[in-house]
């Protein structure tokens, strides 16, 4: 685990971590070194690479990451926002613990998807078998 006093960051800071050899990303008011566990992304080193330098709690909690992917992103942590740049992260203000909130992300995406893929799987399992020649 870290320090219990963590390094604070501005995101004009953050923004110059955007490169493979150096790649943080902001989620939440937390700061996140990424660059070591960027090959091993289930989602692909690409997806990381692109989100370095900025604030990608929207994302991350869009996805939907499970509890395991938050212990591990809790292990990468170096630090925390500055103060004067938590407002400017859209919608986190107030809100410091970055591991415990689950923000629901409403919006048809939220479920739709789930519910045709469902649907899309009953209609393969329930549709009649072609049958050979008799």
């Amino acid at each position: 685990m870290h320090n219990s006093k963590m390094s604070t960051y501005s995101l004009e800071e953050v923004a110059k971590h955007n490169k493979r050899s150096s790649c943080w990303l902001v989620i939440r008011e937390g700061i996140y070194d990424v660059t070591n566990f960027m090959k091993e992304h289930p989602g692909g080193e690409e997806l990381m690479f692109e989100q370095g330098g900025r604030d990608s709690t929207e994302l991350f909690y869009a996805i939907g990451h499970s509890t395991d992917a938050r212990m591990l992103m809790a292990k990468l942590k170096i630090g925390e926002l500055c103060d004067e740049d938590k407002a400017k992260i859209k919608g986190t203000a107030g809100k410091s613990d970055s591991l415990n909130a689950t923000p629901f992300k409403g919006g048809v995406s939220a479920w739709i998807y789930p519910i045709a893929i469902a649907i899309g799987a009953a209609l393969l399992y329930f549709s009649p078998m072609p049958q050979g020649p008799n």
